[in-house]
């Protein structure tokens, strides 16, 4: 079976994560700090925050940006489910907008005819590592003086108009699930240039404790923390982050090899009539993610008879994304939104297999089994 996705781990990883647990330090401590340092070096971020997944970061950044009970906040349905599940989190209404057909990212034109009074944030999302058109939305946000959140759980190593994705705005998400580029099991990191916000943030993570743990273990004092607000155990652990500092220093081979791959499949199957592939316009990098192909009306097979007869052959693949508006949980309060572009797309693309490393030969038979049955 050629997997859709699988986690690039060496012994590196395993010896460090063995280090780390032999140090006697296992939660949130100074490897949590190295791997926040040498994350702000990698993106250009000012700060960063590490936690224990993009869920829990979309979360305290729903918070920081000061969301509360009733406030409405932008988002496109096409995405996972977390990211309107933040919104409901701080007791928030998600209002979903329409994406660009091409890119899969949310439509601008589209998510301003949705601001309302009780508008207070937009959160873009850089469909599946391609880049959203960052600098609209900050015009859009500044215009309207709501504040924008970057899910980007899926760009790390993707830039938009040469800079890493986590540098342009005060409030980035980003995970380290399996399935992402680079892992550290379960994790996230909220990169930020606002200091109050990151602040807020690490307070959050860790109970709302005015004294974190690894303040007060190494003082030569008797420290005793006050809980200063209600806040949550959000932590990363340190063999986590010392799996992610050794995974961020391979992360621009990890793409450029990611990369590799799917620019070989934009060549090998761009002259199917029936299908889309990715656009990658001028001053967006993506890491590749995910590969997605969208089925025309022209298509010989419908998308689940093609992702059954990839099954068949030995080729797995994925549902194209997720539309949240449809799923059970929101379904009944959104029965009459209808977003025409995003369920078209979610229901006729899927995700083909990009890994590292993936061998030549499965490419191939990759591409040879699309060919075979688009044609």
């Amino acid at each position: 079976m050629i997997p859709i996705a699988k986690p690039y781990l060496t012994e590196e990883e395993a010896q460090s994560a063995y280090d780390t647990i032999l140090s006697g330090w296992v939660t949130q401590g100074p490897k949590v700090e190295e791997f926040e340092k040498k994350f702000c070096e990698y993106t250009g971020a000012k700060y960063a925050a590490a936690v224990s997944n993009c869920t829990t970061a979309l979360h305290l950044a729903v918070i920081a940006a000061g969301i509360k009970s009733g406030d409405e906040v932008i988002c496109p349905s096409m995405s996972y489910i977390a990211t309107a599940n933040c919104i409901r989190y701080a007791g928030a209404i998600p209002v979903f907008a329409e994406v660009n057909p091409s890119t899969y990212n949310i439509d601008v034109k589209h998510a301003e005819s949705l601001i309302t009074g009780r508008t207070k944030a937009i959160i873009i999302v850089h469909q599946i590592g391609m880049p959203a058109d960052i600098d609209a939305f900050q015009k859009l946000c500044s215009k309207y003086n709501l504040k924008l959140i970057e899910d980007a759980a899926c760009a790390i190593g993707s830039s938009y108009k040469g800079k890493k994705i986590g540098f342009h705005s005060e409030l980035v998400c980003f995970s380290f699930h399996p399935r992402k580029v680079i892992t550290t099991g379960e994790g996230g990191m909220i990169a930020t240039s606002n200091e109050e916000y990151l602040k807020r943030i690490k307070l959050l993570r860790q109970h709302g404790m005015s004294v974190n743990d690894r303040l007060r273990h190494e003082s030569s004092k008797i420290l005793f923390e006050d809980h200063l607000e209600i806040g949550y155990n959000y932590r990363m652990t340190d063999f986590q982050a010392a799996i992610g500092i050794r995974q961020l220093e391979k992360l621009d081979w990890i793409v450029e090899e990611r990369r590799k791959i799917a620019l070989r499949y934009i060549e090998e199957l761009k002259e199917i009539e029936c299908i889309r592939l990715p656009v990658e316009e001028e001053g967006y990098f993506s890491n590749y993610q995910s590969f997605s192909i969208y089925l025309k009306e022209n298509s010989p097979v419908s998308r689940n008879e093609l992702m059954q007869k990839l099954l068949d052959s030995g080729i797995a693949s994925k549902r194209g994304i997720m539309t949240a508006h449809r799923e059970t949980a929101y379904k009944n309060e959104y029965s009459s939104v209808k977003l025409p572009v995003s369920e078209n797309a979610a229901d006729n693309s899927i995700l083909i297999p990009v890994y590292i490393p993936m061998k030549d030969d499965d490419v191939n038979t990759v591409i040879s089994k699309l060919k075979e049955i688009l044609n």
